[in-house]
């Protein structure tokens, strides 16, 4: 008979920081990638807030795989890389171990700041927006501000549940206007849900795709400073 077994181990996990690691940053800031992306790619498009006040941490999905297929690659010396937060295969365990990993990286970049505890951040962008709800879902951590772009929450997460598992850290949705994953449509069903379930947010649209637009980003960090 076969049966299926698990057996948790080490793991190396990779990350990168933008800012200062030390001393009093304004802000902290963790940023989830998306499906297909790498987190050293993924936090150069936060270059625009990198003003000596902010420290940006960016987190890598724990699987990586090649993004083209053999046949395409077999003669290619750098073949492209990206990097999963999960699939839906062991789904579970996917889940328990990256909400460990974040949190641990957590702890891990705020033991050596000083002074004030600083205004804390999570950004998920695309599969990252379901990665950083779920984390905050099971943490005690207190955010100051969620922003889930070009995203939606997970369908198992009761919301009004998840929002006071928020300890009141505002929501921000973002999409761009043209954006062919996360449509118009997708991201009015998801702030009907929202209202729905009692649970305040704004919203934010900006005239571009799929990705980390600097001018959005920028807007959306302005405003929070003005908090």
């Amino acid at each position: 008979m076969i049966r299926a077994h698990a057996l948790v181990v080490p793991r190396t996990a990779r990350y990168y920081t933008l800012g200062p690691t030390h001393g009093f940053p304004r802000e902290l800031w963790f940023v989830c990638h998306g499906y297909g992306q790498l987190a050293g790619r993924f936090i150069r498009q936060f270059a625009p807030l990198d003003d000596g006040t902010r420290l940006i941490v960016a987190p890598e999905g724990l699987s990586r795989f090649y993004l083209d297929p053999i046949p395409q690659r077999r003669n290619d010396t750098s073949p492209r890389v990206g990097a999963t937060w999960m699939t839906r295969e062991d789904r579970e365990a996917e889940i328990a171990d990256y909400v460990e990993y974040l949190e641990r990286l957590c702890t891990e970049i705020r033991h050596p700041l000083r002074g004030a505890a600083p205004r804390l951040v999570v950004l998920g962008f695309s599969q990252g927006t379901a990665t950083v709800s779920r984390w905050l879902a099971a943490s005690e951590m207190r955010v100051d501000q969620l922003v889930l772009w070009a995203g939606a929450i997970p369908p198992e997460l009761d919301l009004a549940h998840w929002a006071s598992r928020l300890h009141g850290a505002a929501i921000t949705l973002v999409a761009g206007e043209r954006d062919e994953l996360a449509t118009e449509a997708a991201i009015s069903a998801e702030a009907e849900r929202l209202s729905s379930a009692g649970v305040a947010f704004t919203l934010h649209r900006f005239p571009g795709g799929h990705g980390i637009d600097p001018t959005a980003l920028r807007h959306i960090a302005e405003g929070f400073a003005g908090h």
